[in-house]
Order: structure tokens, then C-alpha cells, then sequence
């Protein structure tokens, strides 16, 4: 097997890579697709938001659960057997979805796509990381950063679009023919490259996961819409920090776990595991808190939304190669510390949002931002998965996988707690000022009433969406001070020293 790394290190088999490049962009971009087309979900199937909000909740959950096995299953079974499995299972999940008569039927269509797409993602970046050698692993990380950045942020603007033009089974439709495709190609010219072990599937493991990471990403998810106060909220919450803490100290007394915690002892990954953590927080600053400004306190369409934050996800997509080159000249730290200085700058234009800023302003800062963002994710990754040993690469690209999906929660779960509290009282705050500045005897009713109370929430909206980029923008310093921290790894796995340059 050491042979074969090899034979693949000096001839990359760019043709699988292609394939299963193509397989995880359509599971990934399957994500975010649907956000959009919820309200006419709802319409159609007469369900209430709490019930189509599962179609999301549920596709994230499922891919929290699945996302941690899929150390195990990368090294239990061939690349080939997982990922003809995998597309298969989102395949049927999409065509399901495209014909669906009723809304339990969508909504387990949604959950077979995801018990597929989950394993997509960590299954790219091992085999990339087992096929390049770790002096090319940043071009090639760079270029994996399309999938990851891009499909995601593209999916509501595309979304928007159908949605506004077509019924949002088309959205499945246009999925289903590209899946198609790739299993086809993925059945006649995939081969295996990773190696695989004998080992055994412990199930406690796979419940304690189930319980641990689905626990804190229902709840995470849910606080920014119920509240923290509401039980199924903190049930859920306490549930999961007791599952992930059971689960640690379980993979820690076994010989071969699920999951292997101890990679944190390198120190490049748990530096880029921190790192990765804090960005992802940030990064759903400006996904979520700018659709809000620009629908609900602007009043533009969901498409004008999407599209404003195109250009921002194309300059992540031309720079993520390009940074992937950079990282192999001059290594992680430089990339961060100026990719974050860009990013830190333009969060703070965003804590200074009015009325009067142009939707082609708002469209520029958001894209320098992305380009900020796009020297960060990748490198910092890519740097702390070099420093372990090639028999961990499963474990690590499980565990960065989980994290990110994990912190994102937090991270929306937080901003959105934050600009409501922010938002409830900002708005008390300016009725109670307008309501002293008004003559008792002509205090206004019905419409004028209506009006005035929709300007106060308008003007406390946009004070809670301020500090919450407020909020995003010291959780940018943090990742700067941490970023100071990066080292670079060498080819042999371990840390360049300034004596060893």
C-alpha cells in the first residue's frame, strides 16, 4: 500500500479526484439550495414554519450524526464502495424529493440525500490528501476550497432565481440529471487509492455521536428562533454536551476508535481546529445577518439577496486555488494574518450599516470581505491536517468536518441571539423616547400607529445587526491572535523551527 501512495504521489489521479469533485459540489450545494424555497414548501403542503424549518434542521442533523463515523467507514471500506453508496443514497433522496406527494415524503427524501451527501465531503479531502504529497497539498486543498466555499454560497442565489421563475421542484430536478451523471462516470472510472483496515464498528460510539453532535446542532439551530429559555432548546443542549463528553472519554480508552481525539495533541491541528472554529462563526456573520438587512429592512426580493453575495462567493472561488498555490510558497501564517486583517476591516464597514448605503457598496464590501475570508479557511486547514501522520488523515478530515459544522450552528445560534436581545431593546427604548416626544391627546392610531412601530422596529433591527457584526468582528481579533500562533509543517510532518529555515 505504501507503494501505491507513492505511485499516486508522483501521478495524482486527477480523473477520480474530478469525479468524486463533482459528487460532493451538487451534495453540498444541495444544502443551502432549499432555504429559499420554504415559504412555497409551505404553501403547497399547508405545513408551519416549525415544520418546514426539519427539511433544513433535518439535512444538518443527519450530516452532524454521519459526518463523525465517517473516520470508520473511510477506513473500514474502499473510496469507490463509499462513494458509489453515497451518491446512490442522494440520488434516490433527490428523485424522491422531485416527485414528492406529500410533506413526509419530502421530508425523508431530504434525509436519504443526506445520509449521502454527509460522507462526501470527508471522503474528497483524504483522498486528496492521500494522493498529493504534503509540498503540493496546498494547490490541491485550493482547488477542494471550491467545493466547500462556493456550493454553499451560491445555492440561494440560484435557488432565488428558480423559486422566482419556476416551481421549487425544479430545484430538484436540475440536482437529479448531474447526480445521475457522476455515479454513472464514478460506476465505470473510479478506482480505490485509500487504504483500508479491519477494524470494527462500535455501536455505542455511533449512539453517543448521535446524541452529542445532533444534540448541540438541533440546539444551537433552534436558540436563534425559540430562544435559550425554550426546553427543547436546553434539553437538547445538555443532552449533547453530555453525548460528546461520553463519547471523548470512550474514544479515548479504545484501541481503535470512531473518532480519534488524541490528534489534538499535534499542535498545528488544534491550533487549526481553533482557528477553524472562531472563522466559522464569523463566516455566518455576513450569510445570515446580511440577507436579513437587505430583505427585512430594505425590502429587496430573496434573489436580489443571493445575488448580492454572488460576487463575494465567485472571488472565493477564483482565489481558493490561487491561495492554494500561495500556501505552498509561503505557508499559512502570512495568508492569515493578512486575510484577516482584510476580513476584520470590512466586518467593521458592516457595523456601520444605514439606510442610505448602496446595494452596489454593500455588494463590493461583502466580495473584498470573501476575498479576505478566502486566504484563511483553506490554509489554516490545510496546515494543521499536514502535521499528522497519514494513517490519521481519516480522523482528522472527520473531526474538521464536524467542527465546522458544529461552530457554524454556534455561530449563527449566537449572532441571531445577540441581534434579537440587541434588536427588543433598541425598539423599547425608542417607543418609550417617541412616546414622551408625543402630545398625549394625539397619539396616533391604527395605520399611523402601524407605520410609526414599523420604523422603530426597522431602526432597532438595524442597531441589532450593527453590534452583531460588532460581536463577529472581536470574534475575527480572536482568530488574528490566534493566527500569530501558526507555524508552518513540513514535508515531513513536522514543524519548521526558525533554526531548521
Amino acid at each position: 500500500m505504501t507503494t501505491d501512495i507513492q505511485d499516486m504521489h508522483k501521478q495524482p489521479p486527477y480523473g477520480m479526484i474530478v469525479i468524486l469533485f463533482i459528487g460532493a459540489f451538487v451534495a453540498i450545494l444541495n444544502e443551502t439550495l432549499l432555504n429559499v424555497a420554504l415559504p412555497s414548501i409551505m404553501e403547497e403542503f399547508e405545513v408551519k414554519p416549525t415544520s418546514v424549518q426539519w427539511l433544513t434542521n433535518g439535512y444538518m442533523l443527519v450530516n452532524g450524526i454521519l459526518i463523525p463515523a465517517s473516520a470508520f467507514l473511510i477506513q473500514r471500506f474502499t473510496n469507490r464502495k463509499l462513494f458509489l453508496t453515497a451518491m446512490t443514497l442522494f440520488t434516490l433522496g433527490t428523485l424522491l424529493a422531485a416527485i414528492s406527494p406529500t410533506f413526509s415524503i419530502l421530508l425523508t427524501a431530504r434525509l436519504i440525500q443526506a445520509a449521502g451527501s454527509a460522507v462526501m465531503m470527508p471522503l474528497l479531502m483524504n483522498v486528496m490528501l492521500t494522493a498529493f504529497p504534503i509540498e503540493k497539498r496546498g494547490t490541491a486543498m485550493g482547488t477542494f476550497g471550491l467545493v466547500m466555499i462556493v456550493a454553499p454560497a451560491i445555492g440561494p442565489t440560484l435557488s432565488g432565481w428558480i423559486v422566482e421563475h419556476y416551481d421549487w421542484r425544479t430545484l430538484f430536478y436540475i440536482v437529479f440529471p448531474i447526480s445521475i451523471i457522476s455515479l454513472l462516470i464514478g460506476i465505470f472510472k473510479l478506482k480505490n487509492v485509500t487504504p483500508q483496515r479491519a477494524i470494527k464498528l462500535d455501536v455505542i460510539s455511533i449512539i453517543l455521536s448521535s446524541f452529542g453532535f445532533g444534540g448541540l446542532l438541533y440546539g444551537f439551530s433552534s436558540a436563534g428562533d425559540k430562544g435559550w429559555d425554550h426546553p427543547s432548546v436546553y434539553i437538547t443542549l445538555i443532552v449533547g454536551v453530555i453525548g460528546v463528553v461520553a463519547l471523548i472519554l470512550r474514544q479515548l480508552r479504545m484501541k481503535d476508535p470512531m473518532l480519534e481525539f488524541r490528534i489534538f495533541r499535534y499542535p498545528m491541528f488544534a491550533l487549526s481546529s481553533a482557528i477553524s472554529v472562531v472563522l466559522a462563526m464569523a463566516l455566518f456573520s455576513g450569510m445570515i445577518l446580511i440577507p436579513l438587512y437587505v430583505q427585512t429592512i430594505r425590502g429587496f426580493t430573496p434573489f436580489e439577496a443571493g445575488l448580492l453575495m454572488l460576487p463575494g462567493a465567485l472571488v472565493m472561488g477564483i482565489m481558493s486555488p490561487i491561495t492554494g498555490r500561495l500556501f505552498d510558497k509561503f505557508g499559512a501564517r502570512t495568508l492569515t494574518v493578512i486575510g484577516l486583517i482584510i476580513t476584520g476591516v470590512t466586518t467593521y464597514f458592516f457595523t456601520q450599516l444605514d439606510m442610505k448605503i448602496t446595494i452596489t457598496s454593500l455588494m463590493v464590501i461583502f466580495a473584498i470581505r470573501s476575498f479576505g475570508m478566502s486566504m484563511v479557511m483553506m490554509p489554516v486547514m490545510t496546515n494543521g491536517l499536514n502535521q499528522l501522520p497519514m494513517d490519521q488523515n481519516p480522523h482528522g478530515t472527520a473531526m474538521s468536518n464536524t467542527l465546522q459544522q458544529v461552530s457554524g450552528a454556534i455561530g449563527s445560534a449566537l449572532l441571531i441571539t445577540v441581534m434579537n436581545s440587541r434588536t427588543n431593546a433598541k425598539a423599547e427604548a425608542l417607543a418609550e423616547e417617541a412616546m414622551k416626544n408625543i402630545d398625549p391627546s394625539q397619539v396616533p392610531t391604527g395605520a399611523a400607529a402601524e407605520q410609526m412601530q414599523a420604523e422603530i422596529m426597522n431602526e432597532a433591527m438595524l442597531h441589532g445587526i450593527n453590534f452583531s457584526f460588532f460581536i463577529s468582528l472581536l470574534i475575527i481579533a480572536l482568530a488574528f491572535i490566534l493566527a500569530l500562533f501558526i507555524k508552518r509543517v513540513g514535508t515531513d510532518g513536522k514543524i519548521i523551527t526558525k533554526e531548521a529555515k
